[in-house]
């Protein structure tokens, strides 16, 4: 994770401030008092800066989990990662993850309403699943719409959208909690899946690496030991990165 206090003001006050409860709030103070309390600026400097900062999308409130970073960070990450290659840095990741496994991996990323195959490497069995790259796929069903909807501002419409909206809220919530989702049947009957976040500065979800496979060969106990085979391979896309 980036230090989240700049090492040097710019010489632009107000700029540094805000700045400064960006990284407060990056480093886990998610309320008003813990915001003021790690910045150590006064209470109505930082009102001041968290309602401008919520106005312009870069900070955004949840009801029940406090201040997170906004969608305009999303965005403008999402944009500077369209300058990096992360589909020919992820593919020798997603090559292992196929040999470790036995089973297809896919890269997503978020793209307005959906999230959208960028990379993907099938199984050699015959029966395996396959996601085109290109394909636009909902974030109502499926592990990877539950991991790049765990810090996102709209989830709840998108939430509201699944087949079971209480029981998809369930699932974001532990993706959150565990750093990985899984799947069976909620998107296409007979495939199951897992899934884990590619963090990007001020751990922004930019990505999810899936694996996925007929849901005869994804038991519990199957996707627990591949989940960790999938964080591990989303933590060397990062690496990867530079982050």
């Amino acid at each position: 994770m980036s230090d989240p206090h700049p090492p040097a003001g710019s010489g632009i006050g107000t700029l540094d401030r805000a700045v400064e409860v960006l990284g407060a709030v990056e480093a886990g103070a998610h309320r008003f008092t813990a915001i003021v309390r790690a910045t150590g600026l006064p209470r109505a400097t930082v009102h001041r800066l968290v309602r401008a900062l919520e106005h312009h999308g870069f900070l955004a409130h949840l009801p029940e989990l406090g201040y997170r970073l906004g969608p305009r960070l999303l965005r403008l990450a999402n944009e500077a990662m369209r300058e990096l290659p992360l589909p020919v840095v992820a593919h020798p990741v997603l090559e292992r993850l196929v040999r470790a496994t036995g089973e297809s991996a896919q890269l997503f990323t978020r793209l307005g309403d959906a999230r959208v195959c960028i990379d993907a490497v099938e199984s050699m069995h015959e029966l395996r699943t396959i996601v085109p790259v290109g394909a636009a796929l909902p974030l109502s069903a499926g592990s990877a719409a539950k991991v790049l909807l765990v810090s996102a501002p709209d989830r709840d419409r998108h939430v509201r959208r699944a087949s079971d909206p209480e029981r998809f809220a369930r699932d974001v919530e532990l993706a959150r909690a565990r750093g990985w989702a899984a799947s069976s049947g909620e998107r296409q009957a007979g495939v199951a899946s897992v899934s884990a976040p590619i963090l990007g500065p001020y751990d922004l979800v930019l990505a999810a690496v899936s694996l996925s496979g007929p849901a005869t060969r994804f038991g519990k106990t199957a996707a627990r030991r591949y989940a960790s085979a999938v964080v591990g391979a989303a933590r060397q896309i990062e690496e990867a990165l530079g982050r």
